[in-house]
């Protein structure tokens, strides 16, 4: 029998588009990962490193670009879940550990969008909700979607700041 939280998933999924963009994301980040084994093979020239060690990093550093460009895009879109009600904000994620967050309207202080310029060529934008105590995101929406939210939420948190 599953715990009462996961038998209640939130109903909104984040947008499709998002696994364009974590792999893009994926794609330029890995360029990072690849300074590695670059800097040991310069090690390894300089201090006569052993040449086994290069190809482990070569391997790990594959296998981690793979993921990050491949699967993990996919799992992170399918496992996002979002809902807004009049009371509060429900996120649900997570792949092994399941993150259920309840932010309820009285805490948000203010919400923003965000969008950097690869979230922009994909149209997507993050929605941000700040409280006291923390900031929470609804990442990768439709631009539309992400406005639309982002008036509702500071609507329906203005209402309820006013009848406390």
């Amino acid at each position: 029998m599953k715990a009462d939280f996961l038998q209640t998933i939130p109903d909104h999924q984040i947008d499709e588009k998002a696994v364009s963009y974590w792999r893009w994301s994926g794609l330029l980040g890995s360029f990072l990962y690849w300074l590695v084994p670059l800097a040991y093979y310069g090690a390894m020239r300089l201090w006569n490193w052993p040449g086994w060690i290069l190809a482990i990093i070569i391997v790990l550093v594959l296998l981690i670009s793979f993921l990050e460009i491949t699967v993990i895009p996919n799992i992170l879109w399918k496992t996002w879940r979002y809902d807004v009600s009049e009371h509060q904000i429900d996120l649900y994620h997570g792949v092994f550990i399941k993150y259920r967050t309840l932010i309820p309207m009285v805490h948000i202080q203010h919400v923003d969008t965000v969008q950097g310029p690869l979230m922009r060529h994909f149209g997507i934008s993050t929605v941000t909700v700040s409280t006291a105590a923390d900031e929470h995101e609804i990442p990768a929406l439709a631009d539309d979607v992400a406005a639309e939210l982002r008036e509702k939420i500071s609507v329906l948190a203005r209402v309820v700041d006013e009848d406390v």
